[in-house]
């Protein structure tokens, strides 16, 4: 009886590996990128071949991307190696950071240092000037797509490809980490996360595994 629940229980978790796009030559340059369409450089496109190898063997259900092009990139090796479509999920696009996209971090400070401050600071209603998002709005889109995503895939495992802010937001509900804590955990280049959704909760399984990786940059200049 007790072995039969169990498996019942199993059938409503959703596994969900969440990958951050390879390396781009703006990662490079600590340039925010936020929905300009930015490639992979020669190492993304490396770091791409290498996750789609890692999870070779991984049975997926399905294969979930953002719309932008260098996650795009980033899954095109895994969804070959899985043989699965790639669907395209616009609300995993990172967060528009409005006047600083196509900055530095340096010359944002320099230009906007006001914004720039309460953009470090995390102050979660601040929504960045020029069309950006605030970090409340962002958190909310972010879990409202990967809730459907649960929702849809219960008892499976599927496979999501998207951004490093994408990444902070999931860490924070999966772990109860508030939106305005400094950040204490890496976020690198085509590392693998895993969480997992279960009876309406997240849960981190493990984080920024990078074994299959030569080098990563991380998502920020500092934490």
């Amino acid at each position: 009886m007790i072995e039969k629940q169990h498996a019942r229980h199993e059938t409503r978790v959703c596994r969900i590996c969440v990958i951050r796009h390879g390396e781009t030559a703006w990662n490079a340059e600590r340039r925010l990128q936020g929905h300009l369409d930015v490639p992979l450089n020669e190492t993304g496109l490396a770091q791409a071949d290498a996750a789609a190898r890692h999870l070779a063997d991984e049975r997926f259900a399905a294969l979930y991307t953002s719309d932008l092009l260098r996650t795009r990139q980033t899954a095109t090796p895994l969804a070959r190696s899985l043989a699965r479509e790639m669907i395209r999920e616009p609300r995993l696009r990172e967060r528009h950071y409005g006047c600083f996209q196509g900055l530095t971090y340096e010359e944002a400070a320099l230009r906007h240092p006001h914004d720039y401050a309460r953009h470090k600071a995390r102050d979660p209603d601040f929504a960045l000037p020029g069309g950006g998002e605030s970090l409340i709005a962002f958190r909310h889109r972010i879990a409202a797509a990967l809730a459907e995503i649960a929702a849809r895939h219960a008892g499976e495992r599927v496979a999501v490809v998207t951004h490093g802010g994408v990444l902070d937001i999931i860490h924070r509900f999966a772990s109860g980490q508030p939106l305005e804590a400094a950040r204490d955990f890496p976020i690198p280049n085509a590392a693998l996360n895993w969480i997992e959704f279960d009876d309406g909760r997240w849960r981190l399984l493990s984080w920024a595994d990078q074994a299959h990786l030569q080098f990563a940059l991380d998502e920020l200049p500092d934490r």
